[in-house]
This record gives C-alpha cells, structure tokens and sequence, in this order.
C-alpha cells in the first residue's frame, strides 16, 4: 500500500495493489476523502472464464461507510459493461432497475475485487473477540443485479478476521491492514507489495 500526499489542500489517499492468486490477473484501487464521505476508485483486470476482463469501478461512501451509490465499467470477454449503482431512503437500483432483494442492505460489495470489504471493516470496527454477520448488496461480475451476500467476520487478532460467506461458499482467515485494507485474502488475492499503509 501506498500513501500520497496530493496536491496543498487536498486530503492524503491511499493507493493499494493486488495479484490475483487463483488466477491471472492485478487489481488496484485508491481510497480518498471527499465532500460526500469517502471514494473508492479503482480497476480490475484478470482472465476471467469468458476472456480476458477489464473492470474499472468505484464505491461512494458516506462519512460513516455506508454506500450511497457505485459504478462498473468495462468488458468480460465479448460482453460489454456499463453498470450505475445508486442507495437512497428508498432502496437500491441499478441502470434506474429496482433491485427488491438486497433493499435493507448498506453496504456494496463486487465479487471481483477484495477492495469492497474494506468499508464493512472500518465501520463495524469490531473488538478483538467480536463477531458479526454483515451481509452485503453483492453484484457478481457479469450480471446486471443485486443479490444478498450473507457473511460474518470474527476479529481474532489486531489484524486478523475470520470470513465467511457460506453462500459462495467461502470462509478463510484475512490479514487486514490499519488502513482496512485485505492484505491476504486466502485463494483470491495477496498485496503485491509489502507495506500495508496505515488508516487515513
């Protein structure tokens, strides 16, 4: 992970690199302050069963971490996506599509991308000893809907949780970073570098 000290008055960001483990491919995202709360940015590509994939994707979230709305751009394969993901008082929808299934949800995750479960871990904050089941609006990458994502994280340590999404199913112990960040994320991704960065 890296730190950036952008441009006089402008918050610092933090830039994060992935290799994917299962198969080929990198994902990089950065985090940044902004006026609505915090921004997920970042991109994604790997060779995916369709292809070669190129995901460029973002996550708007609100000064406490919950979503408010999300964006996926790029291509699978020979399929085009184009993807506006928005979270109001109402509910949640997807290119205007009501998406009834995942509408108590608060939280974004994208089965592509370890980035996603950074906001659930900096806003539930746990305890060491803690457990909680925070299940997410999960899209998968290739559809065009919201689906539920049940799972619960279990801090072990100072930087280990025990995950599990038993939908998938998957369940692993993750090293996460101060910043929030998976730096090992068990048969899917690993930190290609070595500094985990420390929380904005």
């Amino acid at each position: 992970m890296v730190m950036n000290n952008e441009s006089r008055g402008e918050s610092m960001s933090l830039i994060a690199i992935w290799r994917r483990t299962d198969e080929p491919g990198h994902d990089v995202v950065q985090l940044k302050q902004t006026d609505l709360g915090w921004l997920l940015d970042g991109a994604a590509v790997y060779l995916s069963d369709a292809g070669p994939a190129r995901l460029d994707y973002t996550v708007q979230l609100a000064e406490d971490w919950t979503t408010k709305s999300g964006s996926v751009r790029g291509f699978i394969g020979s399929q085009s996506v184009d993807l506006t993901i928005l979270r109001d008082e109402i509910g949640w929808t997807v290119n205007g599509q009501w998406q009834p299934a995942v509408q108590s949800m608060v939280d974004l995750d994208y089965s592509f991308t370890p980035a996603t479960n950074l906001q659930q871990i900096r806003r539930m904050n746990l305890k060491i000893g803690d457990k909680a089941d925070f299940p997410a609006a999960w899209l998968v990458a290739g559809t065009s809907s919201l689906v539920v994502l049940p799972q619960s994280y279990h801090r072990v340590s100072e930087t280990e949780y025990i995950y599990e999404a038993p939908t998938v199913p998957y369940r692993a112990t993750l090293l996460i970073s101060e910043a929030g960040f998976a730096q090992d994320y068990p048969d899917g991704w690993v930190f290609e570098t070595g500094n985990p960065g420390r929380a904005l």
